[in-house]
């Protein structure tokens, strides 16, 4: 069983927003979509953690984009550091991997929206990978 106790903690670049997450992270997905592509430069790795587990500690720099009628996403508007990708119909939040102080734990667990991939690099891994969205395939993807 998965402790429901532990703490994680991270944050954008500058401080100016910092949360902690109670109980488990989910691994990490890698998002290859046309608007983490702009955000990240890439694909976006996330994580994911029910909403009521997730508690900013400090919001000051806190702003959130709605980037279609699916979702908005968090980031910090001192630093630009990209944060969350909130869905407006699910009950957790996706996390940046990079913006956790310690995400040495997590592992990554597939790749969605590989469609929309790139074509400047490869997925080189036998990682599960899906056209679009995953639809909740992940262990402990939750919904």
């Amino acid at each position: 069983m998965e402790d429901q106790t532990k703490i994680t903690t991270g944050g954008c670049l500058c401080g100016a927003v910092r949360y902690e997450v109670r109980g488990p992270l989910r691994d990490v997905v890698n998002c290859h979509c046309s608007m983490c592509q702009r955000l990240h430069g890439n694909f976006g790795p996330h994580t994911k953690a029910p909403k009521a587990n997730i508690r900013l500690t400090e919001d000051k720099g806190l702003a959130w984009y709605k980037t279609s009628d699916v979702a908005r996403r968090g980031f910090c508007r001192e630093c630009g550091s990209s944060l969350f990708w909130e869905p407006f119909d699910l009950d957790a939040t996706g996390i940046i991997a990079g913006s956790l102080d310690t995400p040495d734990k997590l592992k990554t667990m597939g790749h969605i929206f590989v469609g929309e991939k790139a074509g400047f690099y490869e997925i080189t891994d036998n990682l599960p990978q899906f056209s679009g969205s995953s639809n909740g395939a992940f262990k402990n993807d939750y919904k």
